[in-house]
C-alpha cells in the first residue's frame, strides 16, 4: 500500500472477514464483509528505527482497526487502509511543546475580584457576632 509519504508492503499488513451481524437479511448472514487489519509496527521494514519508535508509543505495537460500515468487503478494505494511513500519519507528525505562558494582568484582576465578592457573599449569609450589636 502507498500512502503520501510512506509506503507500507501488502505482506506486512494482515486481514481478517467475518460475518458483520445486525441486520440485513440473508446477505449479512453469509457474506463475510467485515475487515479486520491487524498491522504489527515493530515488524514493519517501511519506517526507521525512530519512526517505529514513534509509532509504538502513539499506536502501540500492533494497530488493529475493524471496519463494517459497507456492505462490500473491498470497500471496507479500503476504508480500513486509509484510518491506518491515516494513524500513521498523525503518530509521525512532530509536536509541538507546550510553552508555558503567565497569567495577564487583567485575568489576575478578575480573579481576585471574583474572590472578593465570594468572600463578600458568604459574609452576608452568617448569622451576626454579638460584637455587631
Amino acid at each position: 500500500m502507498r500512502w503520501r509519504s510512506f509506503e507500507i508492503p501488502d505482506g506486512e499488513l494482515h486481514f481478517r472477514f467475518s460475518t458483520s451481524g445486525g441486520p440485513g437479511g440473508q446477505h449479512a448472514n453469509k457474506a463475510n464483509t467485515r475487515v479486520e487489519l491487524v498491522w504489527e509496527v515493530m515488524e514493519t521494514t517501511s519506517f526507521t528505527p525512530q519512526e517505529k519508535k514513534m509509532l509504538e508509543q502513539e499506536l502501540g505495537a500492533t494497530v488493529r482497526i475493524v471496519v463494517n460500515e459497507s456492505r462490500s468487503q473491498t470497500r471496507n478494505r479500503e476504508i480500513a487502509c486509509e484510518r491506518l494511513s491515516q494513524k500513521v500519519d498523525k503518530a509521525l507528525q512532530k509536536k509541538s511543546k507546550r510553552k508555558p505562558t503567565r497569567p495577564s494582568r487583567a485575568s489576575k484582576k478578575r480573579r481576585l475580584e471574583s474572590k472578593r465578592r465570594r468572600g463578600d457573599l458568604k459574609r452576608q449569609r452568617q448569622s451576626p457576632n454579638q460584637n455587631d450589636f
